[in-house]
Protein backbone atom coordinates (compact mmCIF):
# COMPACT_ATOMS: atom_id res chain seq x y z
CA UNK A 1 0.00 0.00 0.00
CA UNK A 2 2.82 2.40 0.83
CA UNK A 3 4.47 1.58 -2.47
CA UNK A 4 1.27 2.49 -4.37
CA UNK A 5 1.13 5.86 -2.64
CA UNK A 6 4.80 6.49 -3.31
CA UNK A 7 4.47 5.67 -7.02
CA UNK A 8 1.29 7.75 -7.31
CA UNK A 9 3.06 10.67 -5.68
CA UNK A 10 6.03 10.28 -8.03
CA UNK A 11 3.73 10.09 -11.07
CA UNK A 12 1.93 13.27 -10.03
CA UNK A 13 5.28 15.03 -9.54
CA UNK A 14 6.43 13.94 -13.02
CA UNK A 15 3.11 15.02 -14.54
CA UNK A 16 3.39 18.42 -12.84
CA UNK A 17 7.00 18.78 -14.06
CA UNK A 18 5.89 17.91 -17.62
CA UNK A 19 3.05 20.45 -17.41
CA UNK A 20 5.42 23.16 -16.18
CA UNK A 21 7.92 22.35 -18.92
CA UNK A 22 5.16 22.58 -21.54
CA UNK A 23 3.93 25.91 -20.10
CA UNK A 24 7.48 27.25 -20.17
CA UNK A 25 7.96 26.15 -23.78
CA UNK A 26 4.64 27.71 -24.86
CA UNK A 27 5.54 30.98 -23.13
CA UNK A 28 8.99 31.05 -24.76
CA UNK A 29 7.55 30.39 -28.21
CA UNK A 30 4.91 33.09 -27.69
CA UNK A 31 7.60 35.60 -26.72
CA UNK A 32 9.68 34.58 -29.75
CA UNK A 33 6.66 35.11 -32.03
CA UNK A 34 5.93 38.53 -30.50
CA UNK A 35 9.49 39.65 -31.19
CA UNK A 36 8.91 38.89 -34.88
CA UNK A 37 5.65 40.89 -35.14
CA UNK A 38 5.86 44.12 -37.11
CA UNK A 39 3.75 47.20 -36.45
CA UNK A 40 2.53 47.26 -40.05
CA UNK A 41 1.16 43.71 -39.59
CA UNK A 42 -0.76 44.82 -36.48
CA UNK A 43 -2.12 47.80 -38.45
CA UNK A 44 -3.02 45.55 -41.39
CA UNK A 45 -5.09 43.39 -39.01
CA UNK A 46 -7.13 46.54 -38.27
CA UNK A 47 -8.20 47.04 -41.93
CA UNK A 48 -11.81 48.18 -41.97
CA UNK A 49 -11.77 49.20 -38.29
CA UNK A 50 -11.74 52.67 -36.77
CA UNK A 51 -8.56 53.61 -34.88
CA UNK A 52 -6.98 56.73 -33.45
CA UNK A 53 -3.50 57.94 -34.33
CA UNK A 54 -1.69 60.46 -32.14
CA UNK A 55 1.08 62.15 -34.09
CA UNK A 56 4.45 63.26 -32.75
CA UNK A 57 3.60 66.84 -33.72
CA UNK A 58 0.67 66.87 -31.25
CA UNK A 59 -2.18 66.42 -33.73
CA UNK A 60 -4.47 63.39 -33.65
CA UNK A 61 -6.61 61.68 -36.27
CA UNK A 62 -9.39 59.11 -36.10
CA UNK A 63 -10.62 57.08 -39.01
CA UNK A 64 -11.17 53.72 -40.65
CA UNK A 65 -8.00 51.95 -41.74
CA UNK A 66 -8.19 51.61 -45.54
CA UNK A 67 -4.66 50.64 -46.55
CA UNK A 68 -1.38 49.80 -44.85
CA UNK A 69 1.76 50.09 -46.94
CA UNK A 70 5.44 49.61 -46.28
CA UNK A 71 5.87 52.90 -44.40
CA UNK A 72 2.48 54.64 -44.25
CA UNK A 73 -1.20 54.01 -43.64
CA UNK A 74 -4.35 55.49 -45.12
CA UNK A 75 -7.35 56.38 -42.96
CA UNK A 76 -10.84 57.42 -44.04
CA UNK A 77 -12.23 60.35 -42.10
CA UNK A 78 -15.78 61.55 -42.73
CA UNK A 79 -15.03 63.61 -45.87
CA UNK A 80 -11.30 63.12 -46.32
CA UNK A 81 -8.61 60.52 -46.57
CA UNK A 82 -5.49 60.89 -44.44
CA UNK A 83 -2.11 59.49 -45.38
CA UNK A 84 0.12 59.10 -42.32
CA UNK A 85 3.79 58.07 -42.46
CA UNK A 86 4.62 55.54 -39.74
CA UNK A 87 7.47 57.82 -38.62
CA UNK A 88 4.97 60.58 -37.77
CA UNK A 89 2.93 58.47 -35.34
CA UNK A 90 3.64 58.60 -31.62
CA UNK A 91 0.94 56.07 -30.67
CA UNK A 92 -2.10 54.21 -31.95
CA UNK A 93 -5.39 53.67 -30.10
CA UNK A 94 -7.84 50.89 -30.84
CA UNK A 95 -5.59 48.26 -32.40
CA UNK A 96 -6.69 44.76 -31.62
CA UNK A 97 -4.34 41.92 -30.78
CA UNK A 98 -4.52 40.49 -34.30
CA UNK A 99 -1.64 40.31 -36.74
CA UNK A 100 -1.93 40.00 -40.52
CA UNK A 101 1.29 39.68 -42.49
CA UNK A 102 1.20 40.83 -46.12
CA UNK A 103 1.97 37.90 -48.42
CA UNK A 104 2.22 39.92 -51.63
CA UNK A 105 5.71 41.34 -52.17
CA UNK A 106 4.24 43.94 -54.52
CA UNK A 107 1.78 45.24 -51.93
CA UNK A 108 4.46 45.07 -49.25
CA UNK A 109 6.73 47.32 -51.35
CA UNK A 110 4.13 50.08 -51.91
CA UNK A 111 5.28 52.92 -49.72
CA UNK A 112 4.82 56.59 -49.00
CA UNK A 113 6.59 57.77 -52.17
CA UNK A 114 4.28 55.66 -54.34
CA UNK A 115 1.18 57.13 -52.67
CA UNK A 116 2.52 60.66 -53.01
CA UNK A 117 3.26 60.10 -56.72
CA UNK A 118 -0.37 59.02 -57.23
CA UNK A 119 -1.55 62.23 -55.53
CA UNK A 120 0.82 64.27 -57.72
CA UNK A 121 -0.40 62.52 -60.87
CA UNK A 122 -4.04 63.21 -59.94
CA UNK A 123 -3.20 66.87 -59.14
CA UNK A 124 -5.11 66.37 -55.89
CA UNK A 125 -5.76 69.36 -53.67
CA UNK A 126 -4.07 68.59 -50.36
CA UNK A 127 -3.67 69.84 -46.83
CA UNK A 128 -0.14 68.85 -45.80
CA UNK A 129 0.67 68.99 -42.10
CA UNK A 130 4.35 69.32 -41.31
CA UNK A 131 5.68 68.96 -37.81
CA UNK A 132 8.99 69.06 -36.11
CA UNK A 133 11.27 71.26 -34.09
CA UNK A 134 9.95 74.41 -35.74
CA UNK A 135 6.36 73.64 -34.77
CA UNK A 136 3.29 72.47 -36.62
CA UNK A 137 1.99 73.98 -39.82
CA UNK A 138 -0.55 73.05 -42.46
CA UNK A 139 0.13 73.93 -46.07
CA UNK A 140 -2.49 73.79 -48.82
CA UNK A 141 -1.56 72.98 -52.37
CA UNK A 142 -0.78 70.45 -55.05
CA UNK A 143 2.27 68.20 -55.27
CA UNK A 144 4.40 69.20 -58.25
CA UNK A 145 7.18 66.67 -57.81
CA UNK A 146 8.05 63.66 -55.68
CA UNK A 147 11.71 62.81 -55.19
CA UNK A 148 13.27 59.92 -53.35
CA UNK A 149 12.81 61.59 -49.95
CA UNK A 150 10.99 64.89 -50.57
CA UNK A 151 8.03 66.55 -52.27
CA UNK A 152 7.67 69.92 -53.96
CA UNK A 153 4.33 71.40 -52.92
CA UNK A 154 2.88 74.29 -54.94
CA UNK A 155 1.11 76.39 -52.31
CA UNK A 156 -2.42 77.50 -53.21
CA UNK A 157 -5.38 78.96 -51.41
CA UNK A 158 -7.89 76.20 -50.62
CA UNK A 159 -10.22 75.63 -53.57
CA UNK A 160 -7.92 77.23 -56.17
CA UNK A 161 -6.81 75.31 -59.24
CA UNK A 162 -3.11 74.71 -59.89
CA UNK A 163 -2.23 77.55 -62.30
CA UNK A 164 1.04 79.47 -62.39
CA UNK A 165 -0.67 82.73 -61.45
CA UNK A 166 -2.32 81.07 -58.37
CA UNK A 167 0.87 79.58 -56.92
CA UNK A 168 2.15 81.60 -53.98
CA UNK A 169 5.38 79.63 -53.71
CA UNK A 170 6.74 76.13 -54.04
CA UNK A 171 7.94 74.47 -50.83
CA UNK A 172 10.26 71.49 -50.76
CA UNK A 173 9.32 69.24 -47.84
CA UNK A 174 11.41 66.26 -46.72
CA UNK A 175 9.44 63.06 -46.06
CA UNK A 176 10.70 63.07 -42.47
CA UNK A 177 8.88 66.39 -41.85
CA UNK A 178 5.51 65.07 -43.11
CA UNK A 179 3.02 64.47 -40.31
CA UNK A 180 -0.08 63.79 -42.42
CA UNK A 181 -1.53 64.51 -45.85
CA UNK A 182 -5.27 65.04 -46.18
CA UNK A 183 -7.13 64.79 -49.48
CA UNK A 184 -10.74 64.55 -50.52
CA UNK A 185 -12.18 61.07 -50.82
CA UNK A 186 -12.20 59.89 -54.45
CA UNK A 187 -16.01 59.60 -54.45
CA UNK A 188 -16.33 63.26 -53.43
CA UNK A 189 -14.27 64.74 -56.26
Amino acid sequence: MRWDALFADMESQFAEADRLALDTEVNERTRAELVQQRLEDRLRAALGYRIGVHLSCGESVQGEVMHVGADALLLNEEHRQVLIPFTAAARYVGLGRGVHAETSSVRRSIGLAHSLRCLARDRAELAVTVGGGAGIGTLHGVIDRVGKDYIDLALLSPGEMRRIRNVGQVSTIPFMALAMIRSRKPDEL
